[in-house]
């Protein structure tokens, strides 16, 4: 549903997946403020084609967007207040798929950054960005359901969704502190989005600028499947139902990644769709163990409690 009005921005609620979680929606005075802070990225391409994406104002003059949105570019603009500012000079980290833009005059107001690793499953955020080609920002809200170590931070998964043109916008916490960068979803209906920490984007905080024509590099997520994180090879079999495949996945992600709780999730949920409770049962205290907060392990835990006192009815 979109709230259309005299407000700057248009708000988009969506829920997907969280039927039985409450989702915290920020004041809108707080949602138009950070409207200011979030802007359109136009990219002219070699090829002469138009490109579009988002991007949040972290410093004075510098932005921070998706390098996928300004891969290729000839001429990149950002356009705060309906003027077109160009960008002179970048920052890049490809493998993260993070590019800091410098644009000079933007005058256009900074966010907070916060912090990803503090997160918690179920927490509420919400999202600002420039979806399709709408000229106004668009905000989503959903919950966290995903928090995947890497690199020295993690990756978010979150129900808040968002459309091609949204990318290098922003994930923000509650009270408006940025928490990640709006960067990729699987694929299918059922998509999952994700969402780059705020910790990377600090680190290429500290990098010197360069020119627009480095050459490009691929980012982590556009690897073949088995050189992707596990927590993009485990989707598929997951959504489709093919335990086989994912009960190998997570075996193999659970022995290199012992203390990543969703590798301990996935495994169970392997275990459990094949029947294997007392296995599946162990695995699901293993992932709440790590993270006291992963409230589907948690549901599956009941599931399993019942399942076995049927079984034991049954049985007698």
């Amino acid at each position: 549903m979109v709230k259309s009005g005299l407000a700057l921005l248009s708000v988009l609620l969506i829920t997907l997946g969280v039927a039985n979680t409450a989702v915290a929606i920020p004041a809108d005075t707080l949602v138009q403020e950070l409207g200011n802070s979030v802007l359109r990225v136009k990219v002219k391409l070699a090829d002469g084609k138009l490109g579009l994406g988002s991007a949040v104002v972290v410093a004075k003059d510098e932005v921070i967007t998706n390098c996928h949105v300004v891969n290729d570019a000839k001429q990149i603009t950002v356009i705060s207040n309906g003027i077109a500012h160009v960008a002179t000079a970048s920052k890049s980290d490809w493998r993260h798929d993070l590019c800091m833009l410098k644009v000079d005059g933007l005058n256009a107001p900074i966010v907070k950054i916060g912090a990803t690793r503090s997160l918690a499953h179920e927490e509420s955020i919400f999202t600002v960005g420039y979806p399709d080609e709408t000229n106004q920002p668009i905000s989503t809200y959903g919950v966290v359901k995903g928090m995947f170590p890497m690199d020295g931070s993690v990756v978010i998964r979150a129900t808040s969704p968002f459309r091609l043109g949204a990318s290098g916008g922003g994930a923000f916490d509650d009270v408006g502190n940025l928490v990640g960068i709006i960067t990729l979803k699987s694929k299918g209906s059922d998509a999952y989005y994700y969402y780059m920490p705020v910790e990377w984007l600090q680190a290429l905080m500290q990098n010197a600028t360069e020119s627009f024509d480095v050459k490009s590099k691929k980012p982590f997520w556009a690897f073949a499947d088995k050189e992707r994180p596990y927590f993009m090879r485990v989707v598929y079999p997951y959504q489709s139902r093919d335990w086989d495949s994912l009960l190998a996945i997570a075996k193999e992600w659970t022995a290199r990644e012992p203390y990543t709780a969703e590798s301990w999730f996935y495994l169970a949920s392997a275990e459990f769709a094949k029947k294997d409770y007392i296995n599946a049962e162990a695995h699901f205290q293993q992932a709440l163990e790590l993270d006291k907060s992963h409230l589907e392990a948690s549901e599956h835990l009941d599931k399993i409690t019942n399942q076995l006192a049927n079984s034991r009815l049954a049985f007698n």
